[in-house]
This record gives C-alpha cells, structure tokens and sequence, in this order.
C-alpha cells in the first residue's frame, strides 16, 4: 500500500510541475489566509489522487484551476497590495474550488491510482485530452458547468471500468476496444457541443 501511495504522490508531484509553475507569490505577501488556502486545496488534490477519489484527468482540471487563481492574486499584488474587493474575490473562488474538491474526496466510487496494475498510456492520454476540452467548452461558454458536470461523471465511469479491466492483472484487446469506444463516444459528443455555440442560452 505504502508503495501504490508513494507511486501516486511521485505522479501527483508530476503532474503539479506539468502544469506548469505559476508565478512566484509576491515578497510580503498581504494575503497568508489566501495562501495558506490555496496550498491546502493542494494538497487535499494529491490526496485525493493518492486514494483514487480523484483521476489524473480531474486533477489536470483542478489544478489549472488553481493555476488561474494565483496568476490572478498575482496580478493584484502586482501593484503591491491586493485590496478587500480583490480579497473578496479571491476567496469565492478558492471556495468554490476547494467545494468541488471534497465534492469529489466525498464520492465513494474510487478509481486506481496511475501506475496500478496494466499500463495504458494511450488511453489515459484520450482521457486527459477529453478533460481539457471540457474545460476548454466551459471557458468559451459553450459547455456549461452542469453539462460539464455529466460529461466528467461519465469520463469517471470509464476510468472505473478501466480499474476494473486492470484488477486481474490484464487488460485484453476486446477491454481496451471497449474503453476505447466509450472514449470515443465522450469525445464525439464533447465536440459536438463544441460545435454547437451555446453562449446565448441562459
């Protein structure tokens, strides 16, 4: 267990540096609470990686998420103070993050950590590809957050028939046909949405 743990914490620590550094917090920081929250939300995402309550895919999203909060808390800073309005802002958008964290941490449908059992790099590759343009569709307005919301439910439920194909210790030719087909039936309704402009629904 110890092992599969520390696999997951090697590939949480990864991912972090895949996203890319965000900017460095400015010198005198006058947001610590701010800070201090942001680098729980951090770490309760690589815990969830570690348990399984959270996918690689899912992770990407959050993280760019969290990504785009400090480069925001940047920019307020960059004149050296962030005021109450920006604080303010700050905080809701931790909130709602850290809300779908432990959205996801309280889910008990758990899937198998990235390295556990059968390799499958091409399909957990579809995976992440799907999750950014979902994230992609919500930016643009043309997905929104409660389609979003079905469109990853579903992703999870391809990665726990993955988990599943991987418990035996073999993945077969018919499984991974299988997952590939529910990849690419997500990934063909994600870009019809996308072609779709939904920005004046209400």
């Amino acid at each position: 267990m110890k092992s599969k743990l520390f696999t997951a914490s090697l590939l949480a620590s990864a991912l972090f540096a895949g996203m890319g550094a965000a900017p460095a917090m400015a010198q005198g920081s006058n947001t610590p609470r701010i800070d201090q929250a942001q680098q729980a939300i951090s770490v309760r995402i690589q815990q969830g990686m570690a348990s399984g309550h959270i996918t690689p895919s899912e992770a990407q999203v959050l993280l760019r998420r969290e990504r785009d909060i400090q480069m925001r808390e940047n920019q307020f800073k960059s004149n050296g103070n962030a005021n109450p309005q920006e604080r303010q802002q700050l905080r809701a958008d931790l909130n709602a993050l850290n809300a779908d964290v432990e959205r996801m941490m309280a889910n008990r449908d758990v899937v198998a950590p990235r390295g556990a059992g059968p390799q499958t790099p091409g399909l957990d590759n579809r995976e992440v590809q799907i999750s950014q343009r979902i994230d992609e569709g919500v930016r643009s307005g043309r997905i929104t957050e409660r389609e979003a919301r079905r469109l990853h439910s579903r992703e999870r439920e391809i990665a726990r028939h993955e988990t599943y194909y991987k418990s035996d210790g073999v993945v077969t030719q018919q499984e991974r046909r299988q997952l590939r087909n529910e990849l690419g039936a997500l990934r063909d309704e994600v870009e019809r949405m996308m072609r779709n402009d939904r920005r004046n629904r209400g």
